[in-house]
């Protein structure tokens, strides 16, 4: 199977990684360093248990129209940095490419395949003025939940943190051939890929938490198990979680597990920085609408009340906007 691989970072470069040294053929679009680190010498990929493997057979390209068609689409970049590139996705694609998204937070295509009030609606805050519908077909698309945590450390180099599972799905929740091929691919490189019939419940899961956590550390600089253990913030946390449960269960979606329990888990990771901290320390852009602005946009179109995630994501909204003005990065140290 070819795979052209959109995004060569900790995620990009972990799928990519794997998949090659099952035998698929991977092409890598990349830029800078990392393209340079991946032509010469190929992908390093350190395991979680410190095992650590070259893989040179792989091919990198700064433009897609330089790589040709691919079977496989894995799209590994941020939400905020899809419509940009979208014009130029098309170049990957044959008849019957699929794209497989692997973005946090509510995806671009929410309502595609969505019985229901709101089908085919355009949620503005994950693709504004409608970019990334007009250049990419949704019948191409697979959603994914995105689990594992892994960083690129160096250029050519991705060090795996924790987790091997990439969840997949329809969004009609059917059980396609082709999604079940791409499982059986990521399966056969080591990772857990089932294939969801209700992927949306799932997104909500995870975003249960990235809503709240990212932008409200953020702000404070505070890790999640501090986040948890303060008072104020917990109940801060208890707040914009309920609210985004009233907010998808209008959608349709059901969640597996408690709030306090969902609550527990995280504060049972510990003294972890969430990415958008990270982010906001290094000075790059934030993932905020994807993670909330996408839920407050839901929100209106339900006619749910959210003023708590409002309120946090204006103040993060502004931070975003002082930081980007000022080229700054802020970190307590």
């Amino acid at each position: 199977m070819k795979v052209a691989v959109v995004g060569a970072g900790g995620i990009g470069g972990y799928l990519g990684a794997r998949l090659a040294l099952a035998g698929e053929s991977v092409s890598f679009i990349a830029r800078g360093p990392n393209l340079q680190a991946l032509r010469e010498s190929g992908i390093r990929l350190i395991e979680e248990d410190g095992t650590e493997h070259q893989i040179r057979r792989v091919q990198a390209f700064q433009h897609m129209n330089e790589a040709g068609e691919h079977d496989v689409v894995l799209l590994a970049l941020k939400a905020h940095q899809v419509a940009a590139v979208a014009p130029q996705l098309t170049a990957l694609l044959g008849p019957h490419t699929a794209i497989v998204t692997l973005q946090n937070g509510i995806p671009w295509w929410y309502f595609h395949g969505l019985a229901g009030p709101w089908e085919g609606q355009r949620l503005e805050s994950v693709d504004p003025g409608g970019v990334i519908a007009a250049h990419l077909d949704n019948s191409r698309l697979i959603g994914s939940v995105v689990y594992p945590a892994s960083e690129l450390i160096a250029p050519g180099v991705v060090k795996v943190i924790e987790g091997n599972r990439f969840s997949l799905g329809e969004p009609d929740g059917s059980k396609s051939e082709r999604v079940q091929t791409i499982s059986q691919a990521l399966t056969r490189a080591g990772f857990k890929a089932p294939v969801s019939s209700d992927l949306r419940s799932e997104i909500w899961l995870k975003l249960w938490g990235n809503l709240t956590f990212n932008p409200v550390s953020a702000l404070t600089h505070a890790t999640l198990a501090q986040i948890c253990r303060n008072p104020q913030t917990r109940e801060l946390a208890l707040g914009m979680m309920t609210e985004a449960q009233h907010v998808a269960e209008k959608l349709g979606v059901r969640f597996r597990i408690s709030l306090e329990r969902r609550l527990a888990g995280a504060e049972a990771v510990g003294e972890h920085k969430t990415s958008m901290l990270q982010d906001v320390e290094q000075g790059r852009p934030l993932e905020l609408n994807a993670l909330l602005g996408s839920v407050i946009e839901l929100a209106r179109l339900t006619e749910t009340p959210v003023p708590r995630c409002e309120a946090v994501y204006a103040c993060c909204a502004l931070l975003a906007e002082r930081l980007s003005a000022q080229h700054a990065r802020l970190s307590l140290g």
